[in-house]
C-alpha cells in the first residue's frame, strides 16, 4: 500500500522467495508469509482501512500467517502507541508499546551492530531510520536490543524489527523469514 517495499522484494527474491505486492484482500489468498515494510504508519493504516484490508489482514495474521514487520510495520502491529496521531490505530496484535520516531528524526538516522538471537554469532548491521522505540515489551521474545531497548521481537509467527534489514545488504533475516514461511 505504502512504504519501502522494493528493497524487501529484492532481499526476499535473493533469498529464494517468489513475491507479490498485497494491496487488496484477494492478494492475501495463498500467501506463505507477509512483509510489512517501513514507511509512514498512519498512512499505511488509513490506506488499509480505506480499501478494506485492515480486518482481513488482522484475521490472516491471527490465523498464523508469518509476518516480518520492519519499522512502520512494527508500529502497525503494536498493541500500544504512546504518541499516536489522533485517530491512529493499528492491528494491535503484538504485545509491545512503541513510540514512533523514538530514535529521532530522519537526520538522526544511524547504523548499529546488533546481536540478533538465532543468527549464528555474527552481528547484524541494523539500519535505523526514524525508528520506533519499544518502550514496553510484554508477551514477546526479545531477539535483539539496542541501548537497553528491544529492537527485534517475536511472538508466534510475527517477527518485528525497529530497523531496516532490507537496507543492510545482509540477507540473514530475510532468509530466516523465508525458511519460517516455507515451513508453515
Amino acid at each position: 500500500m505504502q512504504g519501502a517495499f522494493a528493497e524487501h522484494v529484492k532481499a526476499l527474491e535473493a533469498s529464494g522467495a517468489r513475491t507479490r505486492l498485497v494491496r487488496t484482500e484477494a492478494d492475501l489468498d495463498g500467501l506463505d508469509g507477509l512483509v510489512m515494510p517501513g514507511g509512514e504508519s498512519t498512512t499505511m493504516t488509513m490506506l488499509m482501512e480505506r480499501v478494506g484490508l485492515l480486518g482481513p489482514l488482522r484475521g490472516a495474521i491471527e490465523d498464523g500467517l508469518p509476518v516480518l514487520a520492519t519499522c512502520a510495520g512494527m508500529i502497525v502491529l503494536a498493541r500500544e502507541l504512546t504518541d499516536a496521531m489522533e485517530g491512529q490505530h493499528g492491528l494491535g496484535l503484538l504485545d509491545i508499546g512503541v513510540r514512533r520516531n523514538g530514535y529521532g528524526r530522519q537526520v538522526d538516522s544511524f547504523e548499529a551492530a546488533l546481536d540478533v538471537s538465532g543468527l549464528g554469532g555474527k552481528q547484524f548491521p541494523g539500519v535505523f531510520i526514524r525508528a520506533p522505540l519499544v518502550e514496553r515489551a510484554g508477551d514477546v521474545e526479545v531477539l535483539a536490543t539496542y541501548d537497553d531497548h528491544p529492537v527485534a521481537v517475536r511472538h508466534g509467527s510475527i517477527t518485528a524489527l525497529a530497523f531496516h534489514p532490507e537496507l543492510s545488504g545482509d540477507r540473514r533475516l530475510h532468509r530466516e523469514f523465508v525458511r519460517l514461511a516455507a515451513s508453515r
